[in-house]
């Protein structure tokens, strides 16, 4: 009976490895093949982030021309072009996303495989160890015509607890790696809703990108004298709305309190964009002096071709959106989202072509805002963005105003204006 037992155990072991040298080798076939189609979208991807990237530099060398008629309707061509492109590109990583998943998927199935069998082969082993401890050696030395045959069954005996221990560290590691892979299964999966909100956004700034193009042939009936005509009215009820904004909030006097909000400290924001250029910073500058009423610049301007994707820079939650071009002489942000964050301290993001965001909605870090545009008074795609000390402005009808009366966005007391730079990290 001990020897009954003893053998069948072995033949258990036996059994075990070669079913589970089988299915490895079935899961290894569909890993490799899921691995040579990840490595073609891989592929694919580069060559189109190479195209966008390519396209990005003919925007920024077309709007450093001259600002015309035929200058401007270049660059919306290139823009739908590089938009289309990053559609392509989006598409390709959520294929490449759904493969992954399916490959972490087969992985995981591989690695329970393995979990279940090795906890088969250990409790079986444990009996049979369990059984030979019990039964004591007396049935196995009777058992035998000579010593050296009980020896070589102690030693099996001691091969057994080995092989148990084994098993034993190995599930245990099995058990590490499956918490890995279903840790990567889940961010595979948060990452796919992402490419899908951004693949929804940038279709949405094509064809916004499309309509801006037949909006300004049907205004200029693509004459550049009407064209120069239009631009000189903007900048004009621009320059209107500038000081409007600006004798407005100099008279506001909302209480301030200096310990409600952070002091300066790098890091605190995160970084809205992925590539980071400014193109112009806060207070009074050079370029201030040039493009504002005010010769001040109540935030910074960073470089953003029209369809790039917009991050919240911090947990907060969404207090307004708007649209301030829905109101004909008022050009201020365009399209824009009000986070409040939880320190104090609010961020506003302007001249987006696509808001994703909600009123109400709570947003994580490197949540998605919307899409950088070229909606209000713009002089190029580009991303503001302003930081409040949040007790120091208010969401509200601008009734003062001759073109913005109607308008609802962001007005705060110029002491609730600080500078960006102070909040985000060195670059």
């Amino acid at each position: 009976m001990l020897l009954e037992n003893y053998y069948k155990y072995f033949l258990l072991i036996s059994l075990f490895l070669l079913s589970f040298n089988t299915v490895s080798s079935q899961t290894a076939t569909t890993t490799d093949v899921l691995k040579s189609k990840i490595e073609e979208r891989t592929n694919q991807i580069k060559q189109l982030e190479a195209e966008i990237s390519q396209y990005n530099t003919e925007i920024i060398n077309t709007q450093g021309q001259a600002k015309t008629l035929q200058s401007t309707l270049k660059t919306l061509d290139l823009t739908k072009k590089k938009i289309s492109t990053d559609i392509n590109l989006t598409e390709n990583k959520i294929v490449k996303t759904n493969l992954t998943i399916s490959q972490l998927d087969s992985e995981i199935n591989k690695t329970q495989d393995k979990i279940d069998n090795n906890k088969i082969a250990i409790g079986s082993a444990l009996k049979s160890a369990y059984y030979v401890e019990e039964s004591g050696f007396l049935p196995l030395i009777l058992s035998k015509s000579n010593i050296s045959e009980v020896w070589n069954d102690i030693d099996n005996t001691r091969q057994i607890r080995e092989s148990i221990r084994e098993k034993t560290k190995e599930l245990v590691v099995l058990q590490k790696d499956m918490r890995i892979k279903q840790d990567s299964l889940n961010g595979q999966k948060t990452q796919l809703v992402g490419l899908k909100q951004d693949l929804s956004g940038k279709k949405q700034a094509v064809e916004l990108t499309a309509k801006e193009k037949a909006d300004l042939l049907a205004q200029t009936k693509n004459k550049e004298q009407t064209f120069k005509e239009i631009v000189k009215t903007k900048e004009q009820l621009k320059a209107q709305f500038e000081k409007e904004v600006y004798d407005y909030e100099s008279q506001l006097h909302y209480l301030i309190d200096p310990t409600s909000y952070p002091k300066p400290k790098t890091g605190i924001f995160a970084w809205p964009l992925d590539n980071i250029y400014i193109t112009q910073l806060f207070g009074r500058t050079v370029g201030a002096e040039k493009l504002y009423t005010s010769g001040s610049h109540n935030g910074i301007d960073l470089r953003a071709s029209v369809g790039t994707r917009v991050k919240n820079v911090l947990d907060g939650t969404v207090m307004g959106t708007g649209n301030t071009d829905i109101y004909p002489g008022c050009y201020s942000f365009g399209k824009w989202v009000f986070v409040q964050h939880d320190n104090g301290l609010s961020t506003i993001y302007g001249h987006l072509s696509v808001i994703s965001a909600q009123k109400g909605q709570r947003l994580a870090t490197g949540d998605t805002i919307g899409f950088s545009g070229n909606t209000g008074y713009s002089t190029g795609p580009h991303l503001h963005i302003s930081v409040y000390a949040s007790q120091g402005v208010r969401i509200e009808k601008f009734v003062n105003s001759r073109g913005c009366k109607e308008a609802t966005l962001p007005l705060a007391d110029i002491r609730a204006y600080l500078d960006p730079m102070n909040y985000f990290p060195r670059i």
